[in-house]
């Protein structure tokens, strides 16, 4: 196959992050010292995987650069929107997620980050409590301020392309409403009338985002893009949406050990997962209205990969529970416990216990820089809407519910995706041999 007629990742790309917390500061931060040549980006397949192209004699591995054009590491330029007015410094210092040692050499670039007022409204997230945020503005005049903030920083870092990704803290629980959520005419209605009921601030960023020509991306389990208002403006705007949920720890462990059982057709009475972590999104999460928003999130990686309805004498009637538990001890340090219960041949039981302790932000990081050069290179692929060759990086991925379509959640099916994916964007054939 031959290539196909897309723009080069030529300039710089803007990469704009709601929320300068834990997360999003690692992500700056080991952004920076790796193009200083001070660390290797390990945990992103941008950066370090290769795929295979050809076959037989033809056949190269190849690093996702060399395949499609990905914008540089040199080329970012980053900006983010916070509920507290901290630069990029002073909030990586507070995260507490790298050693200071570490921040310091990147001090310089750090300081200069700083937040702009944020789209807040406390009922969304009500354990947090900052004062950097927009004051007495209705939905529609947030998306106002919203759009002129990534107008302005287009104009004043000179920037080709941005990018908005959501790097904050789990929302409350919104259900998808037809008669709000259905259309996008009656989604702009619900902001012009300020329904703070059913327009969480997230859906105001990604409205302005996508306004402004710009990917955006859901790193947590909100509502926000997984609605058809929001398919209708990514295809009207004909720009990519991803998301949601960053899968890093407990989720990333059970995509991957899920198919084991499926595979080996292994029978599941139950898997019990729980979570200790202390920062602020664990903070946020010990409000039963925003954990509610997560639950929702990690309880469907299951779904699909043990089907019930495909192999009813192994997964018709399992117990499926998952807990997070604020603990401040261990800050960023997340541990999570999986008991899982599984039967045999004749029925026998036998137990899996799995035992993860993970750094949440570290493991989330490079997965944010790969979310924003993979939708900075569909938009420049003209790929647009629910960009499904991104599930491998989410814990729930986004599909059209309305027409009845599943998620795929299995980790090593996600991975012949995105191959797939790169291929294709390459100019070369998609296939699913064995590499």
């Amino acid at each position: 196959m031959e290539k196909k007629n897309v723009k080069l990742a030529n300039g710089k790309l803007g990469v704009m992050v709601v929320g300068c917390g834990a997360v999003s500061t690692t992500f700056m931060t080991g952004v920076l010292m790796t193009r200083r040549g001070l660390s290797v980006p390990v945990g992103s397949m941008t950066q370090m995987d290769k795929i295979r192209v050809g076959k037989g004699e033809n056949k190269q591995y190849l690093h996702y650069k060399d395949i499609v054009s990905l914008a540089k590491l040199d080329d970012l330029v980053f900006a983010t929107w916070d509920i507290y007015p901290q630069n990029a410094y002073q909030a990586a210092v507070y995260a507490a997620v790298l050693k200071k040692e570490d921040i310091e050499l990147v001090r310089d670039e750090l300081e200069k980050i700083v937040p702009m007022k944020a789209a807040f409204d406390k009922n969304f997230a009500k354990r947090l409590d900052g004062d950097n945020i927009m004051v007495g503005k209705t939905r529609w005049e947030m998306v106002a301020q919203l759009r002129e903030d990534i107008r302005q920083f287009k104009h004043n870092s000179g920037v080709d392309r941005v990018v908005v990704a959501w790097a904050a803290s789990t929302e409350i629980y919104v259900p998808e409403n037809d008669a709000i959520h259905g259309t996008l005419g009656a989604l702009e209605k619900a902001m012009k009338e300020d329904d703070r009921e059913h327009i969480a601030p997230s859906m105001c960023y990604a409205y302005a985002a996508l306004s402004e020509g710009c990917p955006f991306v859901m790193g947590a389990p909100n509502t926000t893009v997984d609605i058809p208002a929001m398919w209708e403006m990514a295809e009207k705007t004909k720009m990519p949406i991803a998301g949601k949920d960053f899968k890093t720890g407990q989720t990333l462990v059970k995509s991957g050990f899920a198919p084991i059982l499926s595979t080996r057709c292994l029978g599941l009475n139950g898997w019990f997962s729980t979570n200790i972590l202390g920062n602020r999104d664990g903070l946020v999460l010990d409000e039963p209205a925003n954990f509610h928003t997560k639950e929702v999130s990690k309880l469907s990686t299951l779904e699909t990969i043990l089907e019930a309805d495909a192999q009813p004498e192994l997964y018709g009637d399992y117990y499926h529970k998952v807990r997070i538990n604020y603990y401040p001890p261990r800050n960023d340090n997340k541990e999570s416990w999986d008991n899982i219960d599984i039967f045999g041949w004749m029925g026998y039981p036998m137990q899996i216990k799995i035992n993860f302790l993970c750094r949440d932000s570290i493991l989330a990081a490079p997965v944010l820089l790969d979310l924003c050069l993979l939708s900075d290179l569909a938009a420049r692929n003209g790929r647009y809407g629910i960009q499904r060759f991104l599930s491998f990086f989410l814990k729930s991925p986004m599909h059209d519910y309305t027409k009845g379509e599943k998620a795929v959640n299995n980790l090593f099916q996600q991975y012949t995706i995105l191959k797939n994916a790169i291929r294709e964007m390459g100019g070369y054939e998609a296939d699913e041999e064995i590499d």
